[in-house]
């Protein structure tokens, strides 16, 4: 069954593509575009989660979409900044290696019947990745070096928060899933 929040995460997928295309656009109006979408897609993030939880509306199609729909919108992001040469792709792949390891965890354990909530770390590293990605996203349209040097310093603390939330899920998950 298709619930508000349920739609407001596709909603969420769609402006990732959206924000993709106009992401490779290489004008400064498109950019704008780009930063916009991309703050809309992150904003519906924090409102499917608090609306499914008061109206009780949690589904396990919800459950599975959110977190594909967050991966969508941050990994392309990334994808373009490593693209445009903002980010290293060594730091997109530590990301990205990062989010296949929990989400093969998660599979293995669900199979087990195990349900894995996110993290209270999980959750800040998504919160300081977003914070990254807007800040070096607005950098493209302001070209301000203190908001590119905040925004540097914020995608290595997400880094090292991706790196700590990835091993903490880890250790935790490992025990429950190798029986």
């Amino acid at each position: 069954m298709l619930t508000g929040p349920t739609y407001l995460t596709i909603l969420r997928m769609v402006l990732s593509v959206i924000f993709l295309i106009f992401a490779l656009i290489p004008y400064t109006w498109a950019a704008i575009v780009a930063l916009v979408v991309f703050i809309a897609a992150a904003i519906t993030d924090k409102i499917d989660g608090i609306w499914a939880r008061k109206t009780k509306q949690v589904t396990d199609l919800g459950a599975f979409l959110d977190p594909l729909a967050d991966k969508m919108l941050v990994d392309l992001a990334f994808l373009v900044l490593v693209y445009i040469g903002i980010v290293p792709v060594w730091v997109f792949a530590i990301i990205l290696v990062r989010d296949l390891a929990v989400d093969g965890m998660r599979m293995m354990a669900a199979k087990n019947n195990i349900t894995v909530a996110a993290s209270f770390y999980g959750k800040l590293k998504t919160t300081v990745q977003m914070t990254a990605l807007i800040t070096l996203l607005a950098n493209l349209v302001l070209n301000n070096t203190i908001i590119g040097i905040l925004g540097q310093i914020a995608l290595y603390l997400a880094l090292l928060l991706t790196v700590y939330s990835g091993a903490d899920y880890l250790i935790k998950l490992w025990p429950k899933v190798i029986k």
